[in-house]
């Protein structure tokens, strides 16, 4: 769409038929021929002589140009503009930290893949949590793996296909061999620091027990409550296991129900995709979004088109003029060059 961003300036236009009816013409004293029988000369001719200047009209081509290039000046000086077509950029309405377990028990190969192959829990997690980035479109998601230590594997981001991608790159015990649940919230709990957005979610998957953190599990879940952290812990794998690699799945449903969160339990593959689709329901999106309509200047082309067919009117001008002077000079020279009568009358002597 064309418009204008100074409509009022199109006044302008008028403005040299003011000019014109204001200013009076310039007068300008010259030297003339004085004749003795100007009032007799004038009653025999019937004009009446007057005073005041003789201004010459221009041509029709002239004033023509002229009056373009005033038009497409003003046309420049109102800055016509085009606005292209709206932009609508999608803003995040949450922040979504996704934290998963790597220690040595993820190498367990107790699930399946789509196809019945057998698989380790590590390798069904990617599959699942692949699937799960796909849909969350209209979120900011980090991705952080624990162990022995946490840490951030891609900090908050828009690019879901950057989580996917990293995701992949997940191997068991990439974070040491151990299960530090605690220190792992409390990282989280670091992470979410730096947020300006009012909902946080922080979804844990573990397939054990706290190993011995700094900070007790339960303890951190309380600290990230009161910071605003809905924690969603899911805990894989066989929960009768015993010995280190236990599953301790009342301490995970305690954690979640003291921020307001949920607890889940996949035991194989199908179970853990359902787990993941119910949080995808549960954790509805609250996305807003921001539309804005670039505008782009055209002045430059009525200014161009003023510059350019100025130049052509004045180098029509010029060789108008140098045409005429060329004609001039080659009339000059035919004449000179005819004999004169003298020279061309015969010699009688």
């Amino acid at each position: 769409m064309l418009t204008l961003a100074q409509p009022g300036l199109l006044l302008l236009l008028v403005a040299p038929l003011f000019v014109r009816w204001l200013v009076r013409p310039r007068h300008e004293a010259q030297p003339f021929l004085q004749v003795p029988f100007l009032d007799s000369l004038s009653r025999s001719s019937g004009l009446k002589p007057s005073t005041g200047a003789v201004v010459p009209r221009g041509s029709v081509m002239q004033r023509t140009v002229l009056l373009i290039v005033w038009c497409t000046l003003v046309l420049a000086l109102a800055r016509p503009q085009r606005i292209e077509e709206p932009i609508t950029k999608t803003l995040p309405g949450r922040d979504l930290l996704i934290a998963v377990d790597l220690s040595g028990s993820m190498e367990t190969e107790d699930f399946t893949d789509a196809d019945g192959k057998r698989i380790d829990r590590v390798t069904a997690v990617k599959h699942v949590l692949d699937d799960f980035l796909a849909r969350r479109e209209g979120d900011r998601v980090g991705l952080m793996f624990f162990g022995t230590a946490p840490f951030m594997q891609v900090p908050f981001t828009e690019d879901l296909q950057v989580c996917r991608s990293l995701l992949k790159e997940a191997q068991a015990r990439m974070a040491g061999p151990q299960t530090m649940l605690g220190d792992a919230v409390g990282r989280a709990i670091t992470v979410f620091e730096s947020s300006d957005l009012e909902e946080k979610v922080l979804i844990l998957l573990t397939d054990g027990n706290d190993s011995g953190s700094l900070v007790p599990p339960v303890k951190a879940a309380e600290i990230a409550r009161d910071q605003g952290i809905q924690i969603y812990t899911i805990g894989m794998g066989d929960p009768a296991t015993v010995g280190e690699e236990k599953l301790d799945v009342d301490t995970l449903k305690e954690m979640a129900e003291t921020t307001g969160g949920k607890s889940f339990l996949a035991i194989n593959r199908e179970e853990l995709e359902s787990v993941y689709r119910e949080i995808d329901a549960l954790t509805t999106r609250q996305v807003e979004t921001l539309s804005f309509r670039p505008v782009r200047d055209l002045y430059y082309w009525p200014l161009g088109f003023a510059i350019v067919l100025t130049l052509l009117w004045h180098t029509f001008i010029l060789g108008k003029a140098l045409i005429t002077e060329a004609g001039k000079g080659s009339g000059e020279e035919a004449i000179s060059s005819l004999p004169s009568r003298s020279s061309a009358q015969p010699d009688h002597a």
